[in-house]
């Protein structure tokens, strides 16, 4: 499933989608077609829901990327990160209408997937954490990628399910890019830097 490519919707979404076209199908060859315009409106609006837009991924080199569809609304450091550490911490407000699918920050390997949480490790030894809070209906993210797997910068991997928000975070020798109120894009727009290496 990593790999796959989807046809502008996410597969989680597929099964809803065909539920309301049958439905809309069914009333319009059996019934009133103007009964077809709920289950057709439904078909739009998980269309918004489930879509998942091919994006054209730059290549920036020790760039982070944002790996949702969104609004920053904080940029600052922390005392103690994810993987124990200071860091940089970029939160962004997820857009609802925006991809279904969460995008890697950065290319490197899976060292652990947590709850609600992707710990990725560039080649350059960097740890970048993608953290996810605010579960609406207490659906959390689901992770198609797997422990040990190496993600390209910008990568699909994993299924947002209608969550508020999420957080970023990279060593403080890095660069922060972003600012609140800035609008970014999964998997294109660049929110900051790891260090240059030594």
């Amino acid at each position: 499933m990593h790999g796959r490519r989807n046809p502008f919707v996410a597969h989680e979404g597929l099964p809803f989608l065909a539920v309301a076209l049958a439905v809309a199908i069914f009333l319009v060859r059996y019934y009133e077609p103007w009964l077809a315009l709920v289950p057709a409106g439904a078909f739009v609006l998980l269309f918004l829901l489930f879509r998942d837009p091919l994006r054209v991924v730059p290549s920036v080199a020790l760039g982070v990327v944002s790996p949702v569809d969104g609004e920053v609304i904080e940029v600052g450091r922390i005392d103690v990160g994810e993987t124990g550490a200071e860091a940089l911490r970029v939160v962004i407000k997820i857009d609802c209408c925006g991809s279904y699918t969460a995008r890697s920050p950065v290319e490197g390997k899976i060292m652990d997937l947590g709850k609600g949480a992707l710990w990725v490790q560039t080649d350059e030894g960097d740890d970048v954490v993608l953290k996810f809070r605010g579960y609406r209906l207490g659906l959390p993210p689901r992770s198609f990628a797997r422990m040990g797997e190496r993600l390209g910068q910008g990568q699909r991997c994993a299924y947002l399910r209608l969550t508020r928000l999420a957080e970023v975070q990279w060593p403080v020798a890095g660069k922060v890019l972003v600012e609140c109120g800035q609008r970014v894009t999964a998997g294109i727009d660049v929110i900051g830097s790891v260090p240059h290496p030594r």
